[in-house]
């Protein structure tokens, strides 16, 4: 059961993402990771006043794999939440799962980006109060 703090995307398993071993392929799980990273931080997109994340980039990824993940025709659920948050930076976790089963746990460092000058920027404030609608410890 998730929590409501989770985003929760729904991702399908496709047949390009299949190995020759018959499972989704490591290096296919860090899309299914941004997949659901693009969906949580555009659900607000054109807020009033203008977009929520300006820039952001990810510093670093650490994946966890649990359990091979097989084609089937049920979707997997990606959920993610943010685990630390400081001025520059946050940390978003993430579980890929079914309803019996993690398959993968995970972790991005992202870091607010200022895009015109390409360099790292703070956060502002609009930012933390959207990005502490997802924060937890769990």
């Amino acid at each position: 059961m998730s929590d409501s703090r989770r985003h929760v995307f729904l991702r399908a398993v496709r047949f390009a993402d299949i190995d020759s071993q018959g499972h989704v392929n490591n290096v296919r799980f860090l899309d299914y990771l941004e997949d659901a990273r693009l969906e949580m931080f555009h659900l607000d997109l054109h807020r009033e006043g203008g977009e929520v994340f300006s820039g952001l980039v990810v510093a670093r990824h650490e994946i966890d794999y649990r359990r091979p993940l097989t084609f089937r025709a049920d979707p997997v659920r990606v959920e993610s939440w943010v685990t630390e948050i400081n001025p520059v930076k946050f940390v978003l976790a993430y579980e890929i799962l079914d309803d019996e089963t993690v398959f993968v746990r995970a972790r991005s460092v992202l870091v607010a980006y200022d895009v015109e000058k390409a360099r790292p920027r703070r956060l502002e404030q609009h930012e933390l109060d959207y990005l502490e609608r997802f924060h937890t410890t769990g």
